[in-house]
């Protein structure tokens, strides 16, 4: 069991909590306790960069589901969710794209996060990263998060590329570049083939240091709250209650999901709602739990011809070779190649982003195809929907209700609409036309109905919540410019709920670069 009291006590040891983990404890006259609802991250499947699909719905799982969705027929959404060491860096697709600079601008003039701008948010970036091939002014090269090239990719990904091109989008080597608009591979949170994740990155090193206690097996159940402060952290392991306190703060690090969950469950957010589940306000924030914006993505699926796919070349001949050399097809991350581009005339920066997949992945992956196929996933990024978290019981072992609202704003379907069409034109002109032989669920030429259809039927989450703790001095901010829960001392939240509008494209290297820049925070107030 940990000690009683610590300086900081962090809930949650995933993309954000492990770097904070790693950061605040560099000073070894301060105490952490990193406490996590999970396990260690220690398995082949975690590292085997193909893998990750086979680590949803099992003990890795959280295994969230979403309401039922108006405008994709009703249909609940599956939203996996790790639950161990590392977080969703242990079993995301491993893809390094920080978004764009009017991401972060927008932070800044439209929510009012100040500080938040691209040129401040760009050093945390640089400092985080370890890239192998790209260097400054915008990429670091000794990091703790390595970036790589892939060790492997498919020829499909190449002639992907070349057909984006052919069709008139510009070649990159660097979506995260001065430019983000374009096609190209991309790169990777790997090291020499195998998963990077900040619990490699961050935390495995310091791990070491005596000034860090780490706790699995520990669901956090309430925050404890003394007057107008918070004081430290309930949690449940093994079937017993135990309370730690923190003597300088709480760091809540649970994600879009967890975050604002254990915000309510302690009493702090929308009143009418908590007396609602039967839990007594001590904060109200209508904020907490609203927000929520997430990335949806609409595979689209064709059968391929004189090629192979990555689901046949998953293999024994190729894990043996994986595991002596980190090479070969399971050192993919499935979604090899992209592009980015604006669905319309007139955008400032682009709202749509392909995921191109030299296999078969639909339904997030859960059902394997019986054939050779190639997906190429028009994904919305620039997001206008908005929905929410909220409990369904007072017992924080049950799932909140998720209600992702997934284009319930016109304008979101509208723009997925033109990034289906201009996805299906890619694939189908160009080199890679010679290996396409039909697309799978739809016409050889589909009508704007046709692709309506498979959008309300096959569109799923890209694994990309956001924004229901929500940064900024608007009424509806949780937190404000250092991360600090309004009308709470010693509570701040440090995740990807904090952002106030989801950046266009992965969303792991912001959450790192949200955790490296409140470490710094943090420390100012020593």
């Amino acid at each position: 069991m940990p000690q009683d009291t610590y300086d900081y006590v962090i809930v949650g040891a995933g993309s954000a909590g492990a770097v904070l983990a790693a950061r605040l404890t560099e000073d070894p006259g301060t105490t952490v306790l990193l406490l996590e609802a999970g396990g260690e991250a220690d398995a082949d499947e975690v590292m085997i960069p193909a893998a990750f699909p086979t680590m949803f719905k099992t003990k890795w799982d959280w295994n969230y589901s979403t309401t039922e969705q108006k405008q994709l027929h009703g249909r609940r959404a599956y939203w996996p969710r790790m639950k161990a060491l590392g977080g969703c860096s242990s079993m995301n697709a491993m893809i390094y794209i920080r978004g764009n600079r009017a991401d972060y601008d927008s932070w800044r003039d439209q929510y009012g996060a100040e500080g938040w701008g691209f040129d401040d948010v760009l050093p945390y970036f640089v400092r985080s990263e370890g890239n192998t091939r790209l260097g400054g002014p915008l990429h670091g090269q000794d990091g703790p998060l390595h970036v790589e090239d892939r060790t492997y990719s498919h020829e499909l990904s190449h002639l992907f590329v070349q057909s984006a091109v052919s069709a008139g989008h510009k070649p990159t080597d660097d979506f995260n570049g001065a430019e983000q608009e374009g096609a190209g591979l991309f790169q990777v949170t790997c090291k020499q083939g195998r998963r990077w994740s900040t619990n490699e990155g961050y935390l495995r090193p310091a791990r070491t240091r005596p000034n860090l206690t780490v706790t699995t097996g520990a669901l956090a159940s309430r925050l404890e709250i003394s007057g107008e402060r918070a004081t430290g952290v309930t949690f449940r392991q093994s079937g017993a209650e135990h309370t730690v306190h923190a003597s300088r703060e709480v760091l809540l690090c649970g994600g879009a999901v967890n975050s604002p969950q254990l915000l309510m469950l302690s009493g702090i957010g929308p009143a009418t709602h908590l007396a609602e589940v039967g839990i007594e306000t001590k904060v109200e924030l209508s904020g907490v739990g609203a927000n929520l914006q997430d990335h949806p993505v609409t595979p689209l699926l064709w059968y391929t011809r004189g090629t192979t796919d990555l689901g046949q070349l998953n293999n024994l001949t190729n894990f043996i070779r994986w595991k002596a050399r980190g090479t070969g097809p399971l050192a993919s991350n499935v979604g090899e190649a992209g592009a980015f581009f604006a669905s319309r005339e007139g955008l400032s920066a682009p709202d749509i982003q392909i995921h191109a997949a030299p296999a078969g992945f639909y339904d997030n992956g859960l059902r394997e195809p019986t054939s050779r196929m190639f997906t190429a996933a028009p994904t919305l990024v620039s997001v206008q929907s908005r929905g929410s978290i909220r409990l369904r019981s007072a017992d924080p072992s049950w799932h909140p209700a998720i209600d992702a609202a997934y284009l319930e704003d016109q304008t979101d379907l509208d723009a997925l609409l033109a990034g289906a069409r201009r996805t299906f034109e890619i694939v189908t002109q160009g080199a890679l036309s010679n290996y396409i032989d039909r697309p799978w669920n739809l016409p050889h030429h589909p009508t704007d109905e046709d692709l309506l259809e498979h959008i309300r039927t096959w569109t799923q989450t890209l694994y990309h919540p956001v924004a229901t703790c929500a940064m900024g001095n608007g009424e509806d901010a949780v937190v404000d410019a250092r991360l600090k829960v309004r009308g709470v001392e010693g509570l701040r939240v440090v995740d990807a709920s904090v952002m106030p509008a989801v950046p266009r494209g992965n969303t792991n290297a912001p959450t790192v670069m949200v955790a490296e820049k409140a470490a710094d925070e943090i420390r100012k107030n020593r």
